[in-house]
């Protein structure tokens, strides 16, 4: 029964991530490549858009979580902060760490170092989402 219905959150999980990730990805690149913001900026402001959608899909539909939405919503914006700061902080270094040597332009290593966050975000996501900011009462908290 866990099992299941952890598989089935997941899925939901992945469905809304997808939908999510296209828009994220889309302002991302978008704001970096097209309106000139720098790569925190450009990060920053689409993961505070694209967050309002993942939101209210993640509370409703994947969790399927009652609590108030002022309760959750704090909760979820403490886990988006720190997932977003997790992941985009470890990218950037990481990427200069490893690519560091190729003598790649900026603009490259900053767009490898975009998408690698949002890579990571997304692992850290779903783990504070599940048993942090969506967590059913009866659940202990991480």
């Amino acid at each position: 029964m866990i099992h299941e219905k952890l598989n089935n959150e997941a899925v939901r999980f992945i469905i809304v991530g997808v939908l999510n990730t296209l828009l994220g990805t889309a302002l991302t690149f978008g704001f970096y490549n097209l309106a000139g913001m720098n790569y925190w900026l450009s990060s920053g402001l689409s993961y505070i858009l694209a967050s309002v959608f993942s939101f209210f899909m993640n509370k409703k539909f994947t969790f399927r979580n009652t609590d108030s939405v002022a309760r959750s919503a704090v909760r979820f914006a403490l886990n988006i902060a720190g997932c977003y700061g997790l992941a985009f902080g470890l990218a950037k270094p990481g990427v200069l760490l490893a690519l560091g040597r190729f003598s790649l332009s900026r603009k490259i290593t900053d767009n490898v170092a975009l998408l690698t966050g949002m890579v990571l975000f997304t692992a850290f996501n779903f783990v504070g989402q599940k048993f942090f900011a969506f967590r059913k009462q009866s659940s202990p908290p991480l």
